[in-house]
């Protein structure tokens, strides 16, 4: 296979000015601790949705404004809408009240032009919500989009961690993305289950990916599992049970059945061990 590092691009200067200045004044508000998450979210909303459109209020307010365009316009205002992790029994409503305002501006960032595919405004954007929504985010946490969260607040995330586009993290109960995990595309990872005979009877425990994981493309982790260090779950792979260290798990649900080349030799000879004990 060829080595090939993602390639270094810089934005024309004018354009890069701006985006940081811009990124400064939000990264500034939300560092004062008497920051209106509420208003902030509605703010940039409105900005990058309604450009050149001042006056919230006087517009919501006026018989003229159609009923459509105030629907909309409530809209942006986190505090007239629900999102689908405030019907959860097990949430905490004070710990949700101070993430769900930037988890809606989040969600609706990356469904406008500024969002979606514009990975080098974007990444930054997410990074800095990241850093007051999560328990925890270490340094270069990259996120691209159309990433969705339940609580937001269960996530703990270490250094140099990816998540690629349309994955579902379902932090009901903790979830721990250690060192260098790389999640990719359309990819699932749960913490809660659901009784078999009684949807609503939930259980709810913690998922842990160990540093260096990667869950490939279209793979689901299940609540509860453990994906050791170096260890992997394959494409379309379903983990039900624990991944060991520097092993790839395959299928449906995910046997480890590969062991990476750089696995230490006990390792290597703890998985050599367990199939010739599985060809007995």
């Amino acid at each position: 296979m060829t080595h090939r590092p993602l390639r270094t691009l810089t934005l024309p200067e004018p354009a890069a000015d701006q985006y940081d200045r811009w990124l400064g004044e939000i990264e500034a508000q939300l560092a004062d601790p008497a920051c209106d998450r509420n208003r902030l979210c509605r703010d940039v909303l409105l900005q990058i949705y309604y450009p050149g459109l001042d006056d919230y209020d006087a517009v919501l307010g006026d018989p003229a404004t159609p009923l459509a365009t105030r629907a909309a316009l409530l809209a942006l205002d986190p505090r007239n809408i629900t999102l689908e992790p405030e019907h959860y029994h097990e949430i905490d409503p004070a710990r949700y009240e101070r993430v769900k305002p930037l988890l809606w501006l989040w969600q609706s960032f990356d469904r406008s032009p500024l969002g979606g595919g514009n990975v080098t405004v974007a990444v930054r954007f997410r990074r800095i919500l990241a850093r007051h929504v999560f328990k925890r985010c270490g340094d270069n946490f990259k996120c691209f989009q159309f990433v969705e969260f339940s609580f937001g607040y269960n996530m703990e995330v270490g250094d140099d961690v990816v998540v690629h586009r349309h994955v579902l993290l379902d932090d009901r109960a903790p979830i721990i993305l250690s060192d260098r995990v790389s999640i990719s595309d359309y990819a699932n990872v749960y913490t809660h289950s659901h009784a078999l005979t009684d949807p609503e009877n939930v259980d709810s425990r913690p998922t842990v990916l160990g540093p260096g994981v990667r869950v490939t493309y279209h793979g689901t982790v299940l609540s509860g599992v453990t994906v050791g260090e170096q260890g992997m779950v394959g494409a379309m792979a379903v983990a039900t049970k624990d991944i060991p260290p520097f092993q790839v798990g395959l299928g449906v649900p995910a046997v480890p059945k590969i062991l990476k080349p750089n696995a230490p030799a006990t390792v290597r000879e703890e998985f050599e061990r367990r199939r010739e004990r599985g060809r007995g």
